[in-house]
């Protein structure tokens, strides 16, 4: 596959940053209680990881590497600020919606952790490419949760009643967030089951300096190549 198209395949599907890489759990559970909330949600993240990325990686061989983090998250804050005062201007019911997530967007591991891992090591259309496609990963997944939640538990769809159907209460309630999102997850699985491959897992990019599930970073590499 062109490593290009690579990229966003990767944001989407194979490395999912909620569905497979199980990243920014606190947003992606806390205000997708609506299809429009996770969508919004989702587009300010791709918006701000799409630009910060592209800034990383122009900067990477100019940020010293001692400093890489507390760069990283200056020039994510100045996107947030940015995305922010938009939204106040533009969107203010999503922007009340949404409230302290947005700013909360500056310290997001999926931002991050593609700051960290991708944009300070890749020329910058691989990397604008790489926050495209976790961006619109996150996205979906956002888009999915908030619209199944807003179904099951408020009987509406963008705000349009559902005749015949009041909704079960807890589904847009904090534990109906976990429910859905597991049921999201246990379905993907299974339909990947279904095709003879095995449940997708937490995977590390090549080099990295290890996880909860390997001290060297070797087994999440091997994991990923046997998938």
């Amino acid at each position: 596959m062109n490593r290009y198209l690579e990229r966003l395949y990767n944001g989407i599907i194979k490395e999912n940053p909620t569905f497979v890489l199980i990243l920014g759990m606190c947003p992606t559970l806390a205000v997708t209680s609506s299809l429009m909330n996770g969508a919004g949600m989702g587009l300010s993240t791709l918006a701000v990881l799409v630009m910060s990325n592209m800034v990383i990686s122009m900067l990477r061989k100019i940020i010293p590497n001692g400093v890489r983090v507390p760069a990283f998250i200056v020039v994510v804050a100045s996107f947030v600020t940015i995305l922010q005062f938009l939204l106040q201007a533009y969107l203010p019911a999503l922007n009340e919606s949404l409230g302290i997530y947005i700013p909360l967007i500056v310290v997001n591991c999926i931002i991050l952790g593609r700051a960290e891992s991708y944009a300070s090591k890749n020329p910058v259309v691989l990397s604008i490419l790489d926050g495209l496609g976790m961006g619109l990963g996150f996205t979906i997944a956002l888009s999915l949760l908030g619209g199944f939640r807003e179904i099951l538990g408020a009987g509406m769809i963008l705000g349009n009643k559902i005749p015949g159907w009041d909704g079960i209460g807890i589904f847009v309630m904090a534990p109906g967030a976990f429910f859905v999102l597991a049921f999201l997850i246990a379905t993907q699985n299974y339909l990947r089951m279904r095709k003879g491959k095995r449940p997708r897992k937490l995977q590390c990019e090549s080099g990295c300096a290890g996880c909860s599930g390997c001290a060297d970073g070797t087994s999440c590499q091997k994991e990923k190549e046997e998938a």
